[in-house]
């Protein structure tokens, strides 16, 4: 029987990263890490341990152990052990961590490896924001049609032309647009030109070239052969300072 099958609660294929959910949200982060850390080095060579501490990802964690054997040992003894009065939840992480493809593949596995988990994050975020503002905007079951005038709705500032579809999904933020291969740049300084984005972007695998917008300043494209290249672009990037005065630059993905 595959090891995957053995265990209560495993439903991911084996590998060295084992995830734990249901932890005390309550536990500050270095506690809970020094407390996992404890428990799993019991098993084997713990390389890397991950506690989640944003609001939605809190109570779970990640961790990596050098070898797939230590994981499986680990979920087996562990499952269900209680860690400051809740009972731990494990099972196999879904992807291979960041620690462990630095450690057994070259430098450019890992860098594809980050890459495809940033594209992967970005587009789940996208998601998100996308659900999050269609429930906003969907009217409660059952709720009587109103009657009579009603006063129109104040446009959002910044959310760009209405499409005329009434199907048309709500507008997501450009900070969760998802990953594709031209970038919208903004706040740049007045005289960055072509060659000064150019040395800028170009350092990035399959850049194309630097499009700025007749008229505008302060604002410019860079497309890329793939989203790759796009992605580490905009990673290393964003938030930049440039110019004499220091202008914070802002980069997203365009809008399609």
């Amino acid at each position: 029987m595959a090891a995957v099958a053995a265990h209560k609660g495993v439903t991911n294929p084996p590998n060295p990263t084992v995830y734990v959910k249901n932890l005390e949200e309550r536990i500050k982060p270095d506690q809970l890490k020094e407390a996992l850390t404890e428990i799993f080095s019991e098993y084997g060579n713990v390389i890397d341990l991950v506690a989640k501490t944003n609001l939605k990802a809190k109570g779970q964690a990640f961790v990596v152990f050098d070898e797939t054997e230590a994981a499986e040992r680990a979920i087996k003894e562990v499952q269900g052990f209680e860690l400051f009065d809740k009972p731990m939840l494990l099972d196999y992480a879904k992807t291979r961590s960041d620690a462990t493809m630095q450690r057994e593949g070259t430098a450019d596995d890992f860098e594809s490896h980050k890459r495809r988990r940033l594209a992967e994050k970005e587009r789940k975020q996208a998601h998100e924001a996308a659900e999050a503002q269609k429930k906003l905007k969907r009217p409660a079951t059952g709720a009587a049609p109103e009657t009579g005038a009603t006063r129109p709705a104040k446009a959002s500032r910044g959310a760009g032309l209405k499409s005329s579809n009434p199907a048309a999904g709500a507008v997501i933020p450009e900070e969760y647009l998802p990953p594709n291969k031209i970038l919208f740049v903004q706040n740049l300084p007045e005289d960055y030109n072509i060659e000064g984005l150019t040395a800028i972007f170009g350092r990035f695998e399959g850049f194309r070239e630097v499009r700025l917008v007749p008229g505008r300043r302060g604002i410019a494209f860079v497309e890329y052969e793939a989203e790759a290249g796009a992605i580490s672009a905009k990673e290393s990037t964003a938030g930049m300072a440039l110019g004499d005065e220091g202008r914070v630059v802002k980069v997203v993905y365009q809008r399609q």
